[in-house]
């Protein structure tokens, strides 16, 4: 443990959080995600968060900037291997990306207990990264 064995762990630097939804990201993707999903057999709770109906929404903006730190999202098929090897299976979450390799921020049962709510993320976000030894700058 760093500092010196007191019990002080000095926070690893996030260097971006990565949202991953569980959708594809190809226009076919898209367009099939955004049909099932108004029929009830799609879900994605980061989408739910991040957008409404057609467009990002401006309460995720706003709560998103406020954080100090880049956040990025990417659709399945946008992973890099790593965040695929890492995420695979645990789709939609928030990933911490820092020096030391891939974090898990916030998993899929945490999104989708924010119901919709762009604040309530940021506030698990900063929460878990605050319990996990993540600094967000």
């Amino acid at each position: 443990m760093a500092g010196g064995g007191s019990g002080f762990r000095t926070p690893r630097p996030v260097e971006r959080l990565v949202g991953v939804y569980h959708a594809s990201g190809t226009p076919w993707g898209e367009l099939s995600y955004w049909l099932k999903a108004r029929v009830g057999v799609a879900h994605c709770s980061l989408c739910d968060i991040t957008h409404g109906s057609v467009r990002e929404k401006d309460e995720w903006r706003e709560c998103r900037a406020r954080l100090g730190v880049e956040v990025a999202t990417v659709h399945l098929n946008e992973r890099d291997d790593p965040l695929r090897a890492f995420t695979d299976g645990r789709t939609p979450c928030v990933v911490a990306e820092t020096s030391d390799g891939l974090v898990m921020v916030v998993e899929a049962a945490e999104l989708a207990a924010c119901a919709g709510s762009p604040p309530c993320l940021i506030d698990a976000i900063t929460a878990n990264a605050s319990g996990l030894g993540l600094d967000l700058g």
